[in-house]
């Protein structure tokens, strides 16, 4: 299944606290409560989950939601092999089974029916009900469930319902202060320090534009982008445009405006 991703990290995911979110996560983690991050896109929420999973010696189960995502894909369903009818789990259902750590990412992607699968494990029940099989799994020691969002980005059509929400422990991010970002872009993308800090200003520019057009501001994950370019000997113009300029807005108004951006704070 193409929307599911199964990973075990044999070496520490590079992560950079910046509260306590490691804190409220491995507190919540002990007491089997489920856990809702919530913050733009792009900010780090991923990479945090892959780095709690590797210090929880947990194995991490990743599904990217969307508007097709159905309850058949996430706990499984009949197939066909070998000329007999086999039941084949969904990822939700072997993170269950295996006591693993289950992400959904971007969960209010997902259709309203397939998220309310979730309620009976998402509170103290921490229950799967498998209506085709005719049973209920209670889950492993080590199950966690773990939902992402952006609010920002989301209509209210695609909010996520308070029955789910209020079944989960909330863990706000934001993207970083600026000296740990260049702290992340520096050690992410083999960088100078200066360059980094380059790249930040950048972002934090257009981080403070108002009514630009943008429906997503610079993310730390097209600052990378811009900065594994860099390394590879583009100039931090280019690899901005490339990186951080096309992938931020088709507009061309837009786009204009944020090339003279990068012409003020990138050219060399």
């Amino acid at each position: 299944m193409d929307t599911a991703t199964n990973q075990k990290h044999d070496s520490q995911p590079y992560y950079v606290a910046v509260n306590d979110e490691e804190k409220i996560f491995t507190a919540a983690f002990n007491q089997g409560l489920s856990i809702l991050l919530k913050g733009p896109t792009g900010c780090g929420k991923t990479r945090f989950v892959e780095a709690m999973a590797h210090k929880l010696r947990r194995p991490l189960v990743t599904v990217s939601c969307h508007d097709d995502l159905t309850t058949a894909d996430l706990v499984g369903r009949f197939l066909l092999n070998g000329g007999k009818t086999e039941w084949v789990d969904g990822p939700l259902t072997k993170a269950v089974r295996e006591g693993a750590i289950c992400y959904l990412d971007e969960v209010v992607e997902a259709r309203k029916d397939t998220t309310v699968v979730l309620h009976p494990l998402a509170d103290y029940r921490r229950q799967l009900p498998l209506e085709r099989l005719g049973i209920t799994l209670d889950a492993a020691p080590g199950f966690c469930l773990v939902v992402s969002y952006n609010p920002g980005y989301q209509s209210v059509l695609k909010d996520l319902k308070d029955s789910t929400r209020q079944r989960m422990v909330a863990i706000e991010f934001d993207f970083p202060a600026p000296e740990v970002e260049e702290r992340i872009l520096a050690v992410e993308a083999g960088i100078s320090a200066a360059d980094a800090a380059k790249l930040v200003r950048f972002a934090q520019a257009i981080r403070r534009l108002e009514n630009a057009g943008l429906r997503e501001v610079a993310s730390t994950r097209v600052l990378i982008a811009a900065g594994l370019l860099m390394r590879e000997g583009l100039s931090a113009a280019v690899a901005a445009k490339t990186a951080i300029a096309g992938p931020l807005s088709d507009d061309a108004q837009v786009t204009k405006g944020l090339i003279k951006m990068i012409e003020v704070y990138l050219n060399e």
